[in-house]
């Protein structure tokens, strides 16, 4: 089953249960992927899903943080609550040693020196930490290896 797939399923699974705060929440990402797929005239496949599933997890993280900052705790617990829904879609996240171990691995397998060459890593390293982990701090890492 692909990951739209489980989407809709989630979604008709949370309608027959009446779970209202679930099923609004999967309609949210369900209808930012038929967005994309109409704007862009395509078909999603899974790494197109998860992308959206991330960019969605990323803009509710900024928002909350924002409500936080603003003194609106309730909003921001809404969606950090959106956050946990959308969290299961994602593939299983990969600790922090690992994440490290396969920076050094680009690291040396492009060859890269400075910063200059940072693009070569990330190349090598996005295709396979996509969803995995926070690519910003995958970013940060590997910009602090260069320049140290």
């Amino acid at each position: 089953m692909g990951l739209k797939d489980k989407i809709t399923a989630d979604m008709k699974d949370a309608m027959r249960a009446k779970d209202k705060v679930r099923l609004t929440t999967i309609r949210m990402l369900q209808a930012a992927i038929q967005r994309r797929e109409v704007d862009d005239r395509i078909t999603l496949d899974d790494n197109g899903v998860l992308a959206i599933v991330e960019k969605i997890i990323k803009q509710s993280r900024d928002a909350a943080e924002q409500f936080t900052t603003g003194n609106r705790p309730e909003l921001a617990d809404k969606e950090m609550a959106d956050i946990a829904v959308w969290e299961q879609y994602l593939p299983e996240q990969l600790d922090e040693a690992e994440v490290d171990t396969m920076i050094t691995q680009a690291i040396s397998e492009s060859g890269a020196q400075s910063m200059k060459e940072m693009g070569k890593v990330m190349g090598l390293l996005k295709p396979k930490l996509q969803g995995k982990t926070d690519m910003g701090a995958v970013s940060a890492k590997i910009k602090s290896k260069l320049s140290g």
